[in-house]
């Protein structure tokens, strides 16, 4: 939802998708992000398959004449095969739909995960080919010092930072900031 709110204050036409179905409480947890930023999210009964979910985001964006949609899917475990292989579904659906999408593929990476997040980074990547990083939880004591790695290796860019937990929290990754946190000069 910050993603969506950014991207309205800056003129655009966003919706939401809430394609975390299984969670408790998730679907919910969106609509509220989303009536309190003025977005209107696309989303199924509980349990509902996340696919279904995004093929009608697809079509409703198109219909509504977005700009953008922002696919909420559920946080997975690199390791769960199955849950892998969702994601990759859900992109075959939006490719399906409209063809050269999706333009962003961002994985949410929270600064404190450490060096597992290199292995959930290239799991993702190997996955859906992800076009960036958001970083989020900096506004802690964690400097997010693997993103290093995944920008070295990975070739994969950050392109957001988080450094709380309010809509305006989100910023545009700013590489010598970054730098000059995680290792402070004179």
């Amino acid at each position: 939802a910050k993603l969506a709110a950014a991207l309205k204050g800056s003129g655009k036409h966003v919706l939401l998708a809430a394609a975390d179905t299984f969670r408790a409480a998730a679907i919910e947890q969106l609509q509220r992000w989303g009536e309190r930023v003025g977005v209107e999210v696309i989303h199924q009964a509980a349990g509902s398959d996340p696919a279904a979910v995004v093929f009608d985001a697809v079509k409703a964006a198109a219909a509504r004449g977005a700009d953008a949609l922002i696919v909420d899917t559920a946080g997975r475990l690199h390791t769960k095969t199955n849950l892998m292989d969702e994601l990759a579904k859900l992109k075959r659906v939006i490719e399906r739909q409209m063809p050269g999408a999706p333009h962003e593929a961002l994985m949410v990476l929270d600064a404190p995960t450490g060096q597992n997040g290199f292995a959930q980074a290239r799991m993702f990547h190997e996955a859906i080919g992800l076009t960036g990083v958001a970083l989020t939880k900096l506004d802690g004591t964690a400097k997010g010092g693997i993103v290093v790695r995944i920008v070295r290796e990975l070739k994969i860019p950050i392109k957001l930072i988080g450094v709380g937990e309010g809509v305006e929290d989100l910023q545009l990754f700013e590489p010598e900031a970054f730098v000059d946190a995680l290792v402070p000069g004179e």
